[in-house]
C-alpha cells in the first residue's frame, strides 16, 4: 500500500470521475465539485459522491477504490484500507487515493440517499459520458441549514450562480 505522502502529490479530480464512470458505478456527484460543474466560481480539493447502495454497485465501488490505492483519511499515520462491507451501512468514508481525495457518502444532509437525490440531479456530459450531478437548487437548499462555516460562506456564491443560470 502506498504511503500517505505519495497520495498528497496532487489531485486529479477529473481522473477520479473518469475512473468512477469507467467502473460503471452508480453515483451522484455532490458538494463543491457539483457546484463548480454548474458554474459556481468556487474551489474544491476533493470529489464527493453519494453512491447507490446495492450489492452490485458496492462491489464495483470497492474494486475501483482498491485500483486507486484508497486508504481512509485519518489524523494519525495509521494506514487503513477499506473493506467491501464498510459500504453497506449508512456511513461516510473519506479517502486519500492515488488520484486525490474522494469522499464516498451513503447520504448527505437531511439523511438524503442516492434514491432521494435522483430527482434533484441533472445529467452533465463529461468526457463523452453522462454523470448525475446534484442540481444547484438542491445544493442551496441543503446548505441553507448547515452549521459548517465553509457552507455558509459558499451559499451566496451558489445563490448567485443559480440566478445567473436562470437568466440564461
Amino acid at each position: 500500500m502506498p504511503s500517505n505522502s505519495k497520495k498528497t502529490k496532487g489531485a486529479d479530480l477529473s481522473a477520479i470521475l473518469e475512473g468512477l464512470i469507467k467502473a460503471d458505478i452508480q453515483f451522484i456527484l455532490v458538494g463543491g465539485l457539483a457546484a463548480v460543474i454548474q458554474g459556481a466560481p468556487v474551489t474544491t480539493m476533493d470529489v464527493d459522491i453519494v453512491y447507490r447502495r446495492s450489492s452490485e454497485n458496492i462491489s464495483k465501488l470497492f474494486k475501483f477504490l482498491k485500483s486507486i490505492d484508497a486508504i481512509y483519511r485519518r489524523p494519525d499515520n495509521h494506514t487503513i484500507a477499506p473493506k467491501e462491507e464498510d459500504f453497506s451501512g449508512m456511513g461516510h468514508a473519506l479517502f486519500s487515493t492515488g488520484l486525490g481525495p474522494l469522499d464516498v457518502l451513503a447520504f448527505i444532509e437531511e439523511g438524503k440517499t442516492y434514491e432521494d437525490l435522483l430527482d434533484h440531479s441533472i445529467e452533465i456530459e463529461f468526457r463523452g459520458h453522462t454523470i448525475q450531478v446534484l442540481d444547484i437548487r438542491m445544493l442551496i437548499e441543503l446548505k441553507r441549514n448547515s452549521q459548517d462555516l465553509k457552507d455558509k460562506q459558499r451559499l451566496p456564491v451558489f445563490e448567485e450562480t443559480l440566478r445567473q443560470l436562470e437568466k440564461d
